[in-house]
């Protein structure tokens, strides 16, 4: 076993010092993910939907490639060109992919949205980008209707509900089948999409990618999922394609190995649902948040119940925590290879069973192409076992371009050649990185830097927790005490029996100085729309809850 393990690493060790980029002076995401498919081989699956009967339909890349040459077509007669911006208001659909590629095919800027934002999400995203089309359903119509006339830049809306709501019909709108398209020529730093982040330390910014982006996932999805492409493999996530996990982890690394993307009914979250959908279609591969991965943690013998064909596993979004990283290995029989990454640099670290890279509670060594390192303040790299901001180091296809008309904020995002990612974190001997928290999540008590991940994921480990948020209340005596949010498993009672028994179970497992002196329960947790715990809320409640204490005693 140890020569096995030994070789294995020797095999990672020979990957990155071998991995040189190769990025051709031309490049467009369209081309490279569905129309060089389409030409050599256009009756092979591209898109497999799932529908509510459990019925599956596929769809072709020739099929795509003439359809989103329709629509490119039909989006260049209404005016828009090379550099303008497209937002994409859609769950996961096929008309989804076709408005990315149509944007990719005209030089200009896919401006995906999820399908969970609300008008003024909406209206802020649509405002900032300065979008001039919109594709969308009609409940997004609905949702941008009242917040129209504060978008002059906005000229173009299309339905893919067809024209009954007022808008163009998308299907009715696409030019007809033999109509020629020539697309722009795009170099890899030409912008491509603008991804949004997800608002979790301020207001979203618009972060702008070129279309050599996707060519710096590769390594990474390749990694992750123990070198995809192999024969049957077929992906699934159940996250937004609007975010850059289920955009950039999944749908358009996935197209461009040849590998079939399934997609299901747009619905909250169901792990019941979940497995039966991997079931029915074969999926083998799958790119599961880690929220995901603990809903899953609640349903019993899934391997029993289910024909699943399951091959790999990556995550990544938050941390994974040892115990759903030990119920993937022991329930599922599937190392779940966590990685990381955001917005604006992702897949960047990453984990990899079939090589023995892979360690509970890590969250990866950096990917082959990808230089990684814990640095301080000043841009200093820091030795194994210190605690400082994870940094990527340029140049790197997967790094942004800017943000959009945020010259000093993209400014700030740099030390020197470092991307600075604002995430908390230490790297052991061995190379693998551990996540802590994000700067403003870090919780100072008594003099200890504590990082929420790490209790979280104790804390769902507890029988009757389901989910947990961890911050820090504000202190007099300790600057701030960890304090507990906790949202129970079905039929747990909250009591204060519970509440103890909760704070002693973290206890003996991590510390004195990280167990939470407070829990509270909660009927909700909120999440981004990319599956993450929203702590500034709870930050907020418990910075309020500790003046009302101050104001009472004085």
């Amino acid at each position: 076993m140890a020569d096995n393990a030994l070789s294995r690493a020797a095999s990672y060790t020979v990957l990155v010092d071998n991995f040189r980029w190769a990025i051709p002076r031309r490049f467009n995401i369209a081309e490279a993910c569905v129309d060089r498919w389409a030409v050599t081989d256009p009756d092979r699956t591209a898109l497999i939907r799932y529908d509510d009967e459990g019925g599956t339909t596929p769809i072709s890349y020739g099929t795509l490639k003439t359809d989103s040459d329709r629509l490119a077509l039909a989006l260049r007669r209404r005016g828009l060109e090379r550099g303008d911006r497209i937002a994409i208001l859609l769950p996961q659909s096929v008309e989804t992919v076709l408005a990315h590629l149509a944007a990719y095919k005209l030089g200009a800027i896919a401006v995906p949205l999820a399908a969970l934002f609300g008008p003024d999400a909406l209206s802020y995203r649509l405002k900032v980008s300065g979008a001039r089309a919109l594709v969308t359903d009609d409940a997004g119509l609905a949702k941008v209707a009242g917040v129209s006339g504060d978008l002059p830049d906005l000229e173009v809306q299309i339905s893919t509900d067809g024209p009954d709501s007022g808008a163009e019909g998308l299907r009715e709108a696409l030019e007809p089948p033999d109509a020629v398209l020539t697309p722009e020529t795009t170099a890899p730093d030409d912008p491509a999409m603008m991804i949004f982040t997800s608002g979790t330390t301020g207001p979203p910014k618009g972060a702008l990618h070129g279309h050599r982006v996707l060519i710096g996932h590769l390594p990474g999805f390749t990694f992750s999922h123990e070198f995809l492409p192999k024969q049957g493999d077929r992906m699934w996530t159940p996250s937004d394609w609007a975010w850059a996990g289920g955009l950039l982890n999944a749908l358009l690394p996935a197209l461009y190995f040849g590998v079939p993307v399934v997609f299901g009914p747009f619905r909250p979250f169901n792990p019941e649902a979940a497995f039966a959908l991997m079931a029915a279609t074969g999926v083998r591969n799958a790119f599961l948040p880690p929220t995901a991965m603990k809903m899953l943690m609640s349903v019993s013998a899934p391997r029993d119940r289910y024909d699943l064909k399951l091959r790999t596993i990556g995550t990544a979004g938050e941390n994974l925590g040892r115990a759903a990283y030990e119920w993937s290995r022991d329930v599922l029989g599937i190392t779940a290879n966590e990685f990381y990454g955001q917005t604006e640099c992702n897949y960047v670290l990453g984990s990899c069973g079939a090589l023995g890279v892979t360690r509970a509670g890590a969250i990866g060594m950096p990917v082959p192409g990808h230089q990684v390192a814990l640095i301080d303040a000043t841009g200093r790299e820091l030795p194994p076992g210190s605690l400082g901001q994870i940094a990527v180091k340029r140049p790197n296809p997967v790094i942004f371009l800017e943000y959009w008309q945020r010259p000093a904020a993209t400014a700030e995002k740099f030390i020197e050649d470092w991307l600075v990612t604002g995430d908390q974190g230490v790297m052991d001997a061995d190379g693998y990185f551990r996540f802590v928290g994000r700067d403003d999540d870090l919780i100072t008590s008594a003099g200890y830097r504590i990082g929420p991940s790490e209790i979280e994921d104790c804390l769902i480990g507890h029988p009757d927790v389901a989910l947990a948020a961890a911050v820090g209340k504000p202190d007099p005596l300790r600057t701030e005490v960890v304090k507990a949010y906790v949202k129970l498993k079905p039929g747990s009672i909250p009591s204060p029996e519970l509440a103890d028994d909760i704070k002693q179970f973290v206890r003996v497992r991590l510390s004195a100085a990280e167990y939470p002196r407070e829990v509270a329960f909660v009927d909700n947790i909120p999440l981004t729309t990319t599956g993450k715990v929203i702590r500034r809320h709870f930050r907020d409640q418990a910075a309020r809850e500790a003046r009302l204490a101050a104001d009472d005693d004085g």
